[in-house]
């Protein structure tokens, strides 16, 4: 059960619990592709496929596993080995890198997100906690925030009880007065836990909990987040 007495902070993770996320990474890939294909061509076509896409990633994950959590890192390296394949100027990879990361920025919240934003700020301080690479200020929602943590900047990623920890450091309290809240049922829920931490478990397509460890609360969205908060 929550124990709301004992929040002090909160810790939040962005992509698909402030905004969803497969539109705006669907919509960045198809600027790039066409960034690329005056200049690419034949890159362009292959990223322009999901399928030559997903293999080119697999490729450089399975080369560089060392670079799994730096998702800057990584998209870069996709578009080099893209490039390369193709025959292409590799020198284009910082340019392509920039219009998609450009465009990875551009989300659209969910409508309970942003009021919830509001609500939660204004009574605690809260840290994002993210694996991907959104910034919270250029994202224009950085006003809500003490602080944000990305994967690609600390080192590793969620579930690693490191960045939770580190969360809780940057809010100024220890991990036990932390509620962290995420979607991902793994990587936020099962990694807070093991951190120390309260946890939320943002719910918003009703799947089912198929893990022994259980979150202290289950939230259909983040309306219905405060609104637990505002009742205890």
């Amino acid at each position: 059960m929550l124990d709301i007495r004992n929040i002090k902070a909160i810790t939040l993770d962005l992509d698909d619990t402030l905004w969803p996320v497969a539109p705006v990474i669907h919509r960045a890939e198809a600027a790039m592709s066409a960034w690329l294909t005056p200049r690419a061509p034949l890159t362009a076509q292959v990223f322009a496929d999901p399928a030559q896409r997903l293999a080119l990633r697999q490729a450089v994950q399975a080369a560089r596993p060392d670079i799994g959590h730096d998702l800057g890192t990584l998209r870069r390296e996709v578009i080099r080995l893209g490039l390369g394949r193709a025959g292409e100027d590799t020198a284009l990879v910082e340019g392509a890198y920039q219009v998609f990361i450009s465009e990875r920025m551009r989300v659209d919240l969910y409508e309970d997100s942003l009021a919830a934003l509001t609500w939660l700020s204004a009574r605690y301080p809260v840290v994002a906690v993210s694996n991907g690479n959104a910034d919270v200020h250029q994202v224009g929602i950085g006003r809500f925030f003490k602080a944000g943590l990305s994967a690609q900047d600390f080192g590793s990623g969620k579930p690693d009880v490191d960045i939770f920890h580190a969360g809780a450091q940057a809010a100024g309290v220890a991990p036990h007065e932390v509620l962290h809240v995420g979607d991902d049922a793994a990587l936020d829920v099962l990694g807070a836990l093991d951190a120390g931490m309260q946890t939320a478990w943002v719910n918003r397509h009703d799947k089912d909990w198929t893990y022994p460890p259980q979150p202290h609360v289950t939230v259909r969205d983040m309306a219905h987040l405060c609104q637990v908060l505002d009742n205890q």
